[in-house]
């Protein structure tokens, strides 16, 4: 895949993000949408950037997007390739102003996201990755250096514990209980807890080494960090411990699903049977 290509969605991400903290910094309208989730015309400018951008990028893929109908199954299950995108991911944490929230585009093959950008609009940090060509973290001044997952080794030791990171909105139960099954078998756990995509991004770039998530999610919140994470080196299995897909069924729902740093270390001994 062009890296030229990468770099094209990276500047409309970032355009995305403009817009978003226009928004950001002024007084703004919350309105709700059917779901009753939260909505701003922050999204739904940065939907717009995105949409716009994209749909010229790649002749024929459609773009999938939070901020848009939904096709379908019957049209969708046609895709081999398309474009899926969060115009902004944690909108939650946009209404907190707490700079937990991003922008997500990622581009799907045959079920499998195989480039990602996370861009953060508060820091100006994007996260990007190709499948099986490596991801790559870009600061605010466009300087860009590659990026990994880390090893488990010497793991859960005094000052070198195991880093978990959770939602900062969506706490479980079920959490509680892996933090401590993982306390009880690896020793020293440190946990955070942050919103929106940002999480997985943590585990890419070996700042976290697991992210369990065992609460609802759609495919457009979790697609380009997945790319993110597999091109670093790591894995996002879904409950049945298999390697999360999209686009196979008429909903767009998750499962609960686990972002996995070193995936040569043995996480399915400690995470519950599917």
């Amino acid at each position: 895949m062009d890296r030229q290509l990468l770099n094209t969605v990276l500047d409309l991400a970032e355009s995305a993000g403009k817009a978003i903290l226009d928004v950001y910094d002024s007084p703004f309208k919350v309105d709700r949408k059917a779901d009753e989730s939260p909505v701003t015309e922050a999204d739904l400018a940065a939907h717009a950037i995105l949409q716009a951008g994209l749909e010229d990028l790649l002749e024929g893929v459609p773009v999938l997007s939070e901020e848009s109908r939904v096709p379908d199954f019957a049209q969708r299950s046609t895709w081999r390739r398309y474009w899926i995108i969060d115009p902004l991911d944690g909108t939650k944490e946009f209404i907190k102003r707490n700079g937990e929230f991003t922008v997500n585009v990622a581009l799907i093959e045959d079920h499998a996201p195989v480039l990602g950008v996370v861009h953060v609009p508060v820091s100006g940090v994007s996260y990007a990755g190709i499948a099986r060509q490596g991801a790559i973290r870009k600061e605010a001044d466009g300087r860009t250096s590659p990026i990994g997952v880390r090893s488990m080794t010497g793991r859960g030791q005094p000052g070198v514990p195991v880093a978990v990171v959770a939602s900062r909105s969506h706490g479980s139960e079920a959490v509680e209980h892996l933090l401590k099954r993982l306390a009880f078998k690896l020793g020293v756990v440190d946990t955070c807890n942050m919103g929106s995509s940002l999480k997985l991004c943590l585990v890419a770039e070996g700042k976290a080494d697991i992210y369990p998530r065992l609460a609802p999610t759609m495919e457009w919140d979790t697609a380009a960090a997945q790319a993110v994470v597999e091109a670093a080196g790591g894995v996002v299995l879904g409950a049945d411990l298999r390697v999360l897909r999209y686009n196979t069924k008429e909903d767009l729902l998750n499962p609960h699903f686990y972002v996995l740093g070193d995936s040569d270390f043995p996480w399915q001994e400690l995470l519950p049977a599917p």
